[in-house]
This record gives C-alpha cells, sequence and structure tokens, in this order.
C-alpha cells in the first residue's frame, strides 16, 4: 500500500481528528457531569465509576475483532460500521431515566467509539512515514485533550441553559456529520496480507516479547492516566480539595490545557528525538518515576492538591503514551490493526478496572471508617504501588528481552 502525497496526508489526519474530538469528549463528559448525575440518580462513588467505566468496557469488548478487522477491510468501512453504534448510545443515554439506562447507554457509546484511534493509527501505519506516525500519534492525542478541554467548562456552561439531556443528542448529530466527513475523506483500503494466503493471528502478537514488556504500564500507568483525566480527577477536586462543581470543571479545563500543550510538544520534538536515538524505551524508563513522585505528592498533600498538582500528574504520565506508537511499528504492517488493538484493549481494560477499583476502594475504606481524604489517600497510595509494580517488569523486561522497539 502506497504512502500518502502531503496534501492528502493532512486531510486525512484532520478527517480523523474531527471525528477523535467527539470521542474524548464523549469518554471525558462523565467527569463534568458526575455532580449532576450524582444528585440526579443518586449515585454512590462506585456507582460513578462504573458508569464511567462502563464506556472502556464496551470499548474493551470489541478490541480484538476490530484489529481483524482493520486488518481485513481498513480504516474506512470499520470506523463508519463502529460509529453507527456511538449514535445509537448517545440518543439511548439522552433518554435514559434509570442508572441502569444510563450504564447500557454508555457501554454502548464505548463500544462504538473504539475504534475512533485505532482505525487512524492502523491507516497512519500504512499511509504515513514512521516520524509522521510519530507526529500523527501525539496530535492525535492532543485532538483528544482538546475534545476533552471541550467536556470541562464549555459542558459546564451549557448544563443551565439546555441541560445534560440535550447535549446528548447534539453529539449524536455531530457524530453523524464527521461519518460524512469520512465518507468523502479516507481513502479506499488493500489488505496488507493477498488473499488466500494464511492470515496473521493474535497469537503472534500476545507472544511478541516487546508488548509482553509494554503491557502492565499500558495497563497501570497509561490505563491510570486515562481514569483519573477522565473522571477521577472531578470527584478529587470536589470531595477532596473542596471544589464546587463550576471550580472543578474549571480545574478540568486546566487539566485537560495541559495536556493540549503536552502532546502538541510530543508531536514536534519525537521525531527529533528519534533521530538522536532517544526512542520510547529509554524515555519512558527515565519519565515516568518523575510521574510517581507527582503522584506520591499528591496524595501526600491531600486537601491542598487541586487542579495544578492534578496537571502535573497527568503530563507527567504522558511518557508512557510513547509505547503506542512504538507497539504498532515493533509488527509487520499485516499486523499493525491487531497489535495496535490489542494494546488498546489492554490499556482500556487498565481503564475500566481502576475506575470502577478506585470508587470500589474510597466506599471501602469509607466504610471501614476512614474520612473521605483518607480514604481518597490509600485508594491512590494502592493504585501507585500498582503502577510501581508494573515499571518495575517494565524495567526487568528491557534488560531480558533483545530489544524490539523500533
Amino acid at each position: 500500500m502506497s504512502l500518502l502525497a502531503g496534501r492528502q496526508v493532512v486531510a486525512v489526519f484532520l478527517a480523523f481528528a474531527f471525528t477523535y474530538f467527539f470521542s474524548a469528549l464523549l469518554r471525558a463528559v462523565t467527569a463534568t457531569l458526575s455532580p449532576t448525575l450524582t444528585q440526579e440518580f443518586q449515585l454512590h462513588a462506585r456507582d460513578l465509576g462504573l458508569l464511567a467505566g462502563g464506556y472502556f468496557l464496551g470499548f474493551s469488548a470489541l478490541q480484538l475483532p476490530l484489529g481483524s478487522w482493520l486488518d481485513r477491510h481498513g480504516p474506512k468501512k470499520v470506523l463508519l460500521g463502529f460509529m453507527v453504534l456511538a449514535v445509537l448510545g448517545c440518543v439511548a443515554f439522552a433518554l435514559a431515566t434509570s442508572f441502569q439506562a444510563l450504564l447500557a447507554a454508555r457501554v454502548l457509546c464505548g463500544a462504538g467509539l473504539g475504534a475512533c484511534l485505532m482505525a487512524p493509527l492502523t491507516g497512519y501505519r500504512h499511509w504515513f512515514t514512521p516520524p509522521t506516525q510519530l507526529r500523527a500519534n501525539s496530535w492525535m492525542l492532543m485532538t483528544g485533550s482538546l475534545g476533552m478541554l471541550a467536556s470541562t467548562l464549555p459542558v459546564q456552561w451549557l448544563l443551565p441553559v439546555a441541560g445534560w439531556r440535550p447535549l446528548f443528542w447534539w453529539l449524536a448529530v455531530l457524530l453523524g456529520v464527521s461519518m460524512l466527513v469520512i465518507a468523502l475523506v479516507v481513502p479506499g483500503w488493500q489488505a496488507a496480507t493477498p488473499t488466500g494466503a494464511p492470515r496473521p493471528s493474535y497469537r503472534e502478537v500476545w507472544r511478541h516479547p516487546y508488548f509482553r514488556q509494554m503491557a502492565p504500564i499500558g495497563f497501570f500507568v497509561y490505563g491510570g492516566l486515562i481514569a483519573v483525566q477522565t473522571l477521577w480527577a472531578g470527584p478529587w477536586m470536589v470531595r477532596v480539595a473542596g471544589y464546587d462543581p463550576v471550580a472543578s470543571a474549571g480545574g478540568l479545563f486546566t487539566i485537560n490545557l495541559a495536556m493540549l500543550a503536552t502532546f502538541w510538544a510530543w508531536g514536534w520534538f519525537t521525531p527529533w528525538l528519534q533521530r538522536r536515538g532517544l526512542h520510547a524505551d529509554r524515555l519512558i524508563a527515565w519519565g515516568v518515576p518523575w510521574h510517581f513522585l507527582a503522584t506520591a505528592a499528591l496524595i501526600g498533600a491531600g486537601p491542598a492538591a487541586g487542579a495544578g498538582m492534578l496537571a502535573v500528574y497527568c503530563v507527567t504520565a504522558t511518557f508512557v503514551s510513547l509505547a503506542q506508537p512504538a507497539v504498532g511499528m515493533a509488527f509487520p504492517a499485516a499486523l499493525a490493526g491487531r497489535a495496535l488493538s490489542a494494546f488498546n484493549l489492554v490499556i482500556f481494560l487498565g481503564v475500566f478496572v481502576l475506575q470502577w477499583g478506585i470508587g470500589l476502594l474510597v466506599d471501602l475504606f469509607a466504610a471501614l471508617g476512614a474520612g473521605e481524604v483518607s480514604a481518597f489517600r490509600f485508594a491512590f497510595s494502592i493504585f501507585l504501588a500498582c503502577c510501581m509494580l508494573s515499571y518495575a517488569w517494565f524495567l526487568w523486561s528491557k534488560s531480558h528481552n533483545r530489544p524490539q522497539s523500533p
């Protein structure tokens, strides 16, 4: 499959980025809506964690078949098919009258939007040069941060005017517009594996030493970043730091603005770093310990840890985002969709487990007599311990495997 020319590269990137913007907005909007939904549906912390994690449960459920379909049918057809489910999920969420209905709609949204990053990354693996792939990956994540930014103060400002239900009707319409853009701009597909030839399988992905090296930090560190950014940053600011809902939305805006700037910078500098021999493994090994220090500082500060410290927590975690394109480029093109979807499955299973798990731990420690601030601190301490163990595995695997990364 041939590389795309300059203008077509830009057009394809913008088409995919337009779609991913709404995917990220829908992923993160529960953090802003959490006070409203908690009051309207009388939700506990575990319910809120399950509701936010439901998106990632639906997202994860289709990742393995998604990878095979992407390798076989290409990003355009697969993404358009998936987004029909996302539109239906938005409509169902707007109509929901119970927690169970909200959860089912959230799962449907997650399933439908599960291809919004994997489809572009699979296409980039075939259509873009390696340096352009690294830049496009970071700038897709930047676009995601822009969507998360839109899910904060803009959504908070709209709530008193329109309410949360019309928001989801509008999102359904805008997702339909993005489908039209994808249909018009994204090129067709020629499978990398010739017809009649044996098709690659996920077994080759699961057994790959580089995939196994990256999987635990993908689950805990990357998954934890998304779990906090898209849910627990909001409750932390309200229930630990004492913010009101409007101030919490402003804090989320600050966090996502910092993430947008960070991914913009990664997009500019990763090709330059790669040319100088600073590949994903080395940057992750150097950068993740700073993230652990930021997490420990967050826990230690407790009520004094507001939006600024949460922003530092999220920004320092972005080193591990380099693992995603590195995994894709560690495999041949015929396996790109499977490799990327398998790693994405690991990440978003982590998001689901950590979003729900942190909520369960907060409720558990509260039931054991801990105050609300202490319950959050204990829950985040257990989470930090799991992240540190995953980093230890990364270092051990790196030293025991022949280097596989690009």
